[in-house]
C-alpha cells in the first residue's frame, strides 16, 4: 500500500524538519547543526504550511525565538538536556509562562500564565525552545479541534476532514513536519485519535508516570494523563524520558524505571496480542475500519507476534456508563466554575454545559458505583494480561469527518446519545489506567488515515513502546504526510 500524498499544496520539507528528533539533538550535540539553523528551518515550515491548517497557535515572535536559539548555542556544551535546541510548541490545554493558553476558549482568550505545568517546566529545563502552542477544542472537548478563539485545524491529508482532538494542531503539526515532536493529553482518546488521523504515533502513558499539575485538585483526576506524540516511536520515548518522574505535589505520580529510549533496544521480538476487534458487535464501527486494523495485525506476525481473537465476558454498556460518570464527576465539576457565572456561561460550547449540568445531577452512591465498575474491569485486564502481552483495538470507530461537523451523529447505522459516544473504543485502555500507542494501520480508498491501538499492563509502558518500535518495521510507509 502505498501512502497518498497530502491534498495541501505545500511544499516538500527541508532535509532537516525531515530529521527525526533523535537526530535533530545528535545533530546539535555533535555541532553539525547550529540550534539556531534547526528552529530557523522549523519556523520557515511553520510560515510555508501552517496558514493552510492553523495547527500552531499564539507562535512567538520570530526575533525573540531566534535570539534563544542563538543564546543557546553560544552555551551548548556536551552536558545539555535532552531536548536541548529543539523548537517545540506546547498543547493550548498545558500552562506555558509568560505565553498565552486559551485552552480553546474565550473566557481565556487573552490569559498568560505565570507558571508552567510540571511537565512544560520540564521541557524547557531540557533544553527546547517553546515556540508556541498548539490548537485544541475548547477545553480538550470532543475530538475535533475547532474552537472560537482560533478557528478549526484541518486534517493533514485534506482540508475538508477534522484533525481530530483534542490533540489535534499538535497532530497536524508533526505530521506535516512543522516540529520535531510534541506533547499531548488523553482523557478519552484526545492523544491516540489525532494521532490515528493524521497517520503518527501517540502514546497514552500509564496513570501516574507523567505528573499533572499543578491544579486544584490531586488525588481524583487521574483519567487525564499527559504523553507524548512523535513521527516515530523513538522520538516519543525521547519525550517521554523528559516529561515522565515523580513529583510532589503530584502525590500520585511515580518515579520512572530507566530510560525509555535507550530502554528500546533490543526492540520486542514477539508476543501474543488479544484482537477486540468490535467487541462481537457491541461497538459500532465504519465499514473499512477493522479490514485495515486485521491486515496491520497480519504484517505484524514479521516481528513475531501472534493474534488471537478475545471477546471478553464483560458489560461493556455498564463500562460505558461508568465512564461517563467519572468524567462528568472529573471534567464536568471542573468546569462548573464558569457555568455559574452567567456572563462566563454564554462562552461555553454545549458539550461542556452538558457536562456541568449532567455532574449536578450525581449523587455519591453513583460515582462510587461508577468507580467499582472501573475497578471490575481493571481487575478484567489484569486477568487477560495473564494470557496476553498486547491488546489491541482500533483506535477510532469512525475516518476522519468533514470538518464542519462537530461530531458524529450515527456511527454505521447507530445514533450516537452524546458528543463522545462514538470515542467509546478509547475509554478501555483509560479506565484501566493502561498504557496505549495509537501506530498508523494505512488509508481507505479515499485517502483518510486510520490507527490501532496496542495497549499494554498497567505500568507496562517500556514493553508497550518496545513492541511498537517492532511494529514500526512493518509499515511499508513512513509516518506523518
Amino acid at each position: 500500500m502505498m501512502r497518498p500524498r497530502t491534498k495541501h499544496a505545500v511544499p516538500a520539507a527541508s532535509d532537516i524538519c525531515r530529521l527525526s528528533a533523535v537526530e535533530l539533538v545528535d545533530a546539535i550535540r555533535r555541532k553539525k547543526l547550529s540550534v539556531r539553523e534547526v528552529v530557523t528551518a522549523f519556523l520557515d515550515r511553520i510560515d510555508a504550511v501552517n496558514p493552510q491548517v492553523n495547527a500552531i497557535v499564539s507562535l512567538r515572535d520570530r526575533a525573540d525565538i531566534l535570539r534563544e536559539a542563538d543564546a543557546a548555542d553560544i552555551r551548548r556544551t556536551d552536558g545539555t538536556g535532552a531536548l536541548f535546541g529543539l523548537p517545540i510548541a506546547i498543547k493550548d490545554l498545558a500552562s506555558t509562562t509568560g505565553l498565552r493558553t486559551s485552552f480553546g476558549s474565550p473566557i481565556f482568550a487573552d490569559f498568560v500564565p505565570q507558571e508552567d505545568d510540571f511537565f512544560v517546566e520540564r521541557i524547557r529545563d531540557a533544553g527546547a525552545i517553546i515556540i508556541g502552542k498548539t490548537n485544541v477544542p475548547e477545553f480538550g472537548l470532543g475530538s475535533n479541534t475547532y474552537n472560537n478563539v482560533f478557528g478549526p485545524t484541518l486534517n493533514a491529508f485534506d482540508p475538508a476532514l477534522t484533525a481530530g482532538g483534542s490533540s489535534g494542531g499538535a497532530a497536524v503539526a508533526l505530521a506535516l513536519d512543522m516540529v520535531p515532536v510534541a506533547d499531548g493529553s488523553d482523557f478519552g482518546g484526545s492523544l491516540r485519535n489525532p494521532a490515528a488521523w493524521n497517520n503518527v504515533y501517540g502514546f497514552r502513558p500509564s496513570q501516574g508516570l507523567v505528573p499533572g499539575g499543578p491544579d486544584f485538585e490531586v488525588f481524583h483526576a487521574q483519567m487525564g494523563v499527559e504523553g507524548p506524540m512523535g513521527r516515530n516511536v523513538a522520538d516519543m520515548a525521547l519525550l517521554l524520558d523528559v516529561q515522565a518522574g515523580y513529583h510532589p505535589q503530584a502525590p500520585l505520580s511515580y518515579e520512572k524505571p530507566g530510560s525509555f529510549l535507550e530502554g528500546l533496544a533490543p526492540p520486542a521480538t514477539g508476543g501474543r496480542v488479544a484482537w477486540l476487534g468490535d467487541l462481537g458487535g457491541h461497538l459500532p464501527v465504519e465499514p473499512g475500519i477493522l479490514d485495515l486494523c486485521e491486515a496491520a495485525l497480519a504484517r505484524f506476525t514479521d516481528a513475531s507476534f501472534r493474534t488471537e481473537p478475545l471477546r471478553p465476558d464483560f458489560d461493556f454498556e455498564a463500562l460505558w456508563q461508568a465512564f461517563v460518570t467519572l468524567r462528568q464527576a472529573s471534567s464536568g465539576c471542573a468546569l462548573k466554575v464558569h457555568y455559574d457565572d452567567p456572563a462566563r456561561r454564554r462562552l461555553l460550547k454545549p458539550e461542556a454545559v452538558w457536562e456541568v449540568e449532567n455532574a449536578m445531577r450525581l449523587t455519591a452512591p453513583q460515582i462510587r458505583a461508577a468507580s467499582v465498575m472501573r475497578t471490575s474491569w481493571h481487575r478484567m485486564l489484569l486477568s487477560i494480561f495473564e494470557r496476553f502481552d498486547l491488546i489491541a483495538l482500533p483506535t477510532t470507530q469512525v475516518f476522519p469527518f468533514d470538518v464542519g461537523t462537530h461530531w458524529p451523529r450515527e456511527v454505521a447505522g447507530r445514533a450516537m446519545d452524546s458528543y463522545h459516544r462514538w470515542m467509546q473504543v478509547s475509554a478501555f485502555a483509560t479506565l484501566g489506567g493502561c498504557p496505549a500507542v495509537n501506530v498508523p494501520v494505512g488509508f481507505d480508498d479515499r485517502g483518510r488515515p486510520m490507527g490501532m491501538q496496542l495497549i499494554g499492563r498497567p505500568r507496562g509502558d517500556l514493553a508497550v513502546l518496545k513492541a511498537a518500535v517492532a511494529y514500526e518495521t512493518t509499515l511499508p510507509w513512513p509516518a506523518g504526510a
